[in-house]
């Protein structure tokens, strides 16, 4: 009989939401099975009594904040390197992502992450369903496809959600980390496309809920800039040559329909412009089946 997948979760923590993440870490201990290990990384904050081996808990305490994809990268080589309980090795089958200000909603998402997994051994991630706690609403920004009228219909997709989702760790020995030089913005769909052009598969499942609140992602100052420098990026990084300038070229003509305010279009364009002129880290494009294979999906590589 084959042992159950082993979970871990990493949450990266500010720590300017402490209530929010006690309730998260009593959520994530309430799952049903195994329990599911945690590594809670502190970008530039201390974590003064967190830390509760017995209940699976460590934490890594940053002297500086290495934004969304590197403190996440350090919650990945904490269990790759040590495991949450002191191993040599990954000592987690699939980890959990999950932002520190969510809420697991339901005791079963863990057994449902495992179910997931190990009935379809080519299941590389799940992008987990986000709800606002009050209304349990699904916003479309948080449904990871084009056709997003329908947030209760679980579909394969293209990308993931970064603050709701489960890995397989395979993945990550496969095709490597999170890109830790976008600091934030699109880090996601840059695993996402180098996991499906190694073969793996990428579901949204409406059944697996992080309550998390209705918030808009412009809120973060750096907003505007990052998320043009990093779509230059992720095309300089990941798609074909001819398809570079197509991708740019569209979410350049989207972001010019969508109207943003002056400030936030000048500081679009500033990062339009660093995504150009500075390194974006290794070019590895994916092949041109991947890009039949998005498009058949649902959304091609160039929106």
């Amino acid at each position: 009989m084959t042992a159950p997948l082993r979970l871990g979760a990493v949450i990266i923590t500010m720590g300017n939401r402490p209530d929010e993440l006690k309730a998260l870490l009593d959520s994530v201990a309430r799952q049903d099975g195994a329990p599911v290990e945690v590594v809670v990384v502190g970008q530039g904050v201390r974590l003064t009594g967190l830390a509760d081996p017995a209940a699976g808990v460590r934490t890594v305490e940053l002297p500086e904040n290495l934004g969304i994809p590197g403190g996440r990268n350090v919650g990945i080589e904490a269990f790759r390197t040590a495991g949450a309980r002191g191993l040599d090795s990954f000592d987690a089958d699939v980890l959990l992502f999950l932002d520190d200000d969510g809420l697991l909603e339901r005791t079963d998402t863990a057994e449902l992450c495992r179910q997931a997994f190990t009935e379809d051994p080519e299941l590389g991630i799940v992008s987990f369903r986000i709800a606002d706690p009050q209304t349990g609403e699904t916003q479309r920004r948080h449904v990871p496809r084009l056709r997003a009228s329908d947030p209760m219909r679980s579909s394969r997709v293209t990308t993931f959600l970064g603050g709701a989702n489960a890995v397989r760790t395979k993945v990550f020995e496969q095709v490597g980390d999170l890109p830790g030089q976008f600091f934030y913005a699109h880090e996601e769909t840059d695993l996402a496309w180098r996991a499906l052009d190694a073969g793996w598969l990428i579901d949204y499942r409406a059944d697996m809920v992080l309550l998390h609140p209705a918030t808009a992602p412009s809120r973060h100052a750096v907003y505007h800039r990052m998320v043009a420098r990093n779509r230059v990026w992720l095309a300089r990084r990941n798609l074909p040559a001819p398809l570079v300038p197509v991708y740019v070229g569209v979410w350049l003509l989207l972001t010019l329909l969508r109207k943003p305010s002056g400030p936030a279009l000048k500081a679009w364009f500033g990062g339009f412009k660093e995504g150009w002129t500075t390194s974006c880290g290794p070019r590895r494009p994916m092949k041109w089946r991947t890009v039949w294979r998005l498009t058949r999906l649902g959304r091609p590589p160039v929106i």
